[in-house]
């Protein structure tokens, strides 16, 4: 298990910590810190305070990811999905909520926005090169896969 500083800013006091909401979930709850409610009218976006600032340790993210169930009844996800967290970020975290529906939506304070997942991160390098190996998909790509 990663240890994960958390810092609570003020404008998050009195709302708890991220929490798993069961024994194998893979993502920790994140808050909405607003003072008034957001209302996010058909195709509106809103930047969600969380009142968190964390710091990662150096080989991990966090992916902030949108919430089924509000995916799924209000048409509410994350923008940017997953967004990342880097390690090296210390500012507060917030989550671009975008509303696809056709009904506005209100975010009221202390409400579930979304979940954050801290995962390793890989790094790469990159080596350019002349050529790629063949593969039998080749370049087909979008849809390509599975058909005849």
């Amino acid at each position: 298990m990663v240890e994960v500083a958390l810092l609570r800013l003020p404008h998050a006091r009195d709302l708890p910590l991220p929490a798993y909401q069961s024994e194998d979930a893979a993502g920790l709850d994140l808050l909405a810190a607003v003072d008034e409610p957001v209302t996010l009218p058909p195709l509106g976006r809103a930047l969600v305070p969380t009142g968190l600032a964390m710091a990662l340790p150096s080989g991990y993210e966090a992916q902030v990811r949108p919430r089924s169930g509000l995916a799924a009844k209000h048409g509410v996800t994350v923008l940017n999905s997953p967004g990342t967290v880097d390690a090296d970020y210390r500012g507060e975290v917030k989550v671009i909520l975008i509303n696809l529906s056709d009904t506005s939506f209100t975010i009221g304070r202390g409400e579930r926005i979304a979940q954050m997942v801290i995962a390793p991160v890989s790094r790469a390098r990159l080596v350019e090169t002349e050529a790629l190996d063949a593969t039998t998909r080749g370049s087909g790509g979008f849809g390509s896969t599975g058909r005849s």
